[in-house]
C-alpha cells in the first residue's frame, strides 16, 4: 500500500481550527506555516494551568515531530504535563488519545517501537470518551492509522476512517475532515478504486487550501498526482508540492526526499 499520509497532525476542533480567540488565530498562523516552537512557546503561559492549552500544545510539539522526526523529547515532557492536569474523564481521555498518537509516530518513523503503548492509550481514551465526545472522530481516525501503517489491516482501517469521516462531517471539524478525505481516498486507491480515490484527495486538498493549512497542502498536492491520469497535470502538483516544501525550509522532510526525482526529471 502507498504510504499516502504518512503521519497526520492532529486537527483543532470545531469548525474552524483557526478560532475567535486572538491566541488561537495566532497559533494557527504559526502551526500551519511549520513554526511549531514558536506556536508552543505562545500556548506556554496558559498551558502551565489549563487542561486544553496544555494538550494543544503537545497536539503542536508533536506534529513537529512528526513533520521533523525531532523534538521527541520537549513533546513528551508537554505530553506528560497535560496528563497532570487533566481533572475529568474527557481531558484524560484526549490526553491518552495524544499519548496513542506520540506512540504510533515514535513507531512508525523508526524513533522507538511503542506500537503497544500506541494501541493501549487509544482503547483508555476510547473507554474514556463518551460515545458523543468531539473527540470520538479524531480517536476513530488515529485508530485506523494504527490499522492502516502498523497492523496492515486495510478492512479495519476502512471502517475506522469512515466513522471519523462521519464524525466530522456531522460536528464540522474541517480539518480532519480534510484528514479523513486523504485517507478514505487511500483505502479507495489501494482498492483500485481511482475515480473515488481522486475525488477524496481533491476534496482533502480543497479543505487545506480554504483553510490555510500550508504545512499540509504539499502533501495534498502530492498525493492527488499520483492517482490522476494526465501526466502533465500531475507532473504540474508534483512541481508545485516541491515548491512548497522548499518554501517551507524541506519540510515535510519525508515528502521533500520523495519529491526529490520528480523535481529533477518531472517525466
Amino acid at each position: 500500500m502507498r504510504n499516502a499520509g504518512l503521519p497526520e497532525p492532529r486537527g483543532p476542533q470545531g469548525g474552524d481550527p483557526r478560532g475567535d480567540d486572538p491566541l488561537e488565530r495566532a497559533v494557527w498562523r504559526l502551526r500551519s506555516r511549520a513554526c511549531w516552537d514558536d506556536a508552543a512557546a505562545l500556548l506556554a503561559p496558559r498551558a502551565a494551568a489549563e487542561p486544553g492549552p496544555a494538550l494543544q500544545r503537545t497536539a503542536v510539539l508533536t506534529e513537529r515531530c512528526m513533520f521533523t522526526k525531532e523534538g521527541w523529547g520537549a513533546a513528551e515532557d508537554a505530553l506528560r504535563a497535560a496528563e497532570a492536569l487533566a481533572t475529568d474523564d474527557e481531558e484524560r481521555g484526549a490526553a491518552a488519545c495524544e499519548r496513542g498518537h506520540l506512540a504510533y509516530a515514535s513507531t512508525l518513523l523508526g524513533v522507538r517501537d511503542r506500537a503497544d503503548e500506541a494501541r493501549s492509550a487509544l482503547g483508555r481514551a476510547a473507554a474514556l470518551l463518551a460515545p458523543g465526545s468531539p473527540n470520538r472522530p479524531l480517536l476513530h481516525f488515529r485508530r485506523g492509522l494504527i490499522a492502516q501503517h502498523l497492523s496492515d489491516n486495510p478492512s479495519d482501517a476502512t471502517a475506522a476512517f469512515e466513522r471519523a469521516h462521519a464524525g466530522a462531517t456531522a460536528q464540522g471539524q474541517r480539518l480532519l475532515l480534510s484528514f479523513t478525505w486523504r485517507h478514505v481516498a487511500a483505502m479507495a486507491e489501494h482498492e483500485g478504486r481511482l475515480a473515488e480515490a481522486r475525488y477524496g484527495f481533491a476534496e482533502s486538498l480543497r479543505i487545506r487550501e480554504e483553510l490555510g493549512y500550508l504545512v499540509g497542502i504539499a502533501p495534498a498536492l502530492a498525493s492527488l498526482a499520483a492517482v490522476l491520469d494526465d501526466p502533465g497535470e500531475a507532473a504540474r502538483l508534483r512541481e508545485e508540492a516541491a515548491r512548497l516544501v522548499r518554501l517551507l525550509g524541506g519540510i515535510p522532510g519525508w515528502l521533500a526526499e520523495q519529491l526529490a526525482p520528480a523535481a529533477t526529471s518531472p517525466d
